[in-house]
């Protein structure tokens, strides 16, 4: 299992990239570049986020890839298809009953392309400018941004690493270099703190989807079932 060690000294820390690290970020930003030009050419306005956006990798990064707008499940699963991208596994996942489901098609094990199967909410759409965002075009520019990591840390890119400072405390600041509100810089906390406490990341639901079904067909199927998942699409 994996735990969050959660920072609360208000201190900076400046870190300085070996070259080990840039060559592994410029090898996942490559693979990143590929599949995000893919979802692009059908007009998917695809964003990658996390560490990849913000520079700060290691050997154990995943490439995020989130498809921001509402699309048929179809039209990825056939874009990806057409480029002969092969899919290792499919799943829906909504974190607590007032979430939104999210589909997540698995390329390989460190690449993942996630959608929404219902509208997101603000806050939510938050969630991704919190730990960083790119666009094809940033990307593709070498941009790297701001953004938070899983152990509450501001990582500022600089030309020679990052610095690094811990968000509690400074929460409205960083919500302001962030451009997104306090309260999603709050709900992150607490969730994060209570993975800490439970040492999991248990979600309030996960289905794995088989090569028969849609998306759209089980998230129906449970709907159906479950009065809570009901609500939420409502």
């Amino acid at each position: 299992m994996m735990t969050y060690k959660l920072h609360k000294k208000p201190d900076y820390k400046e870190i300085i990239y070996k070259k080990n690290q840039w060559i592994l970020l410029s090898n996942l930003r490559k693979k990143a570049k590929t599949i995000l030009t893919i979802l692009e050419k059908s007009n998917l306005n695809p964003i990658i986020h996390g560490s990849v956006a913000r520079g700060d990798v290691n050997k154990s990064s995943d490439i995020d890839i989130f498809i921001p707008e509402l699309v048929p499940s179809f039209k990825i699963e056939f874009t990806l298809k057409r480029a002969k991208i092969e899919i290792m596994n499919r799943f829906m996942i909504q974190a607590t009953p007032n979430t939104s489901v999210k589909a997540y098609i698995e390329i390989d094990e460190t690449t993942t392309i996630s959608f929404q199967l219902i509208p997101l909410r603000r806050v939510e759409r938050e969630f991704y400018r919190f730990g960083g965002v790119l666009d094809l075009n940033q990307l593709t520019s070498l941009l790297r941004v701001r953004g938070i990591n899983k152990q509450l840390m501001l990582i500022e890119p600089t030309k020679l690493g990052h610095i690094e400072q811990p968000i509690l405390g400074i929460e409205d600041q960083a919500a302001n270099l962030l451009g997104i509100s306090s309260q999603t810089i709050l709900n992150r906390v607490n969730t994060l703190n209570k993975r800490k406490k439970r040492g999991s990341t248990g979600v309030f639901l996960k289905k794995q989807i088989n090569s028969t079904q849609t998306f759209e067909m089980v998230l129906k199927q449970i709907a159906y079932n479950n009065p809570l998942v009901r609500r939420r699409l409502r």
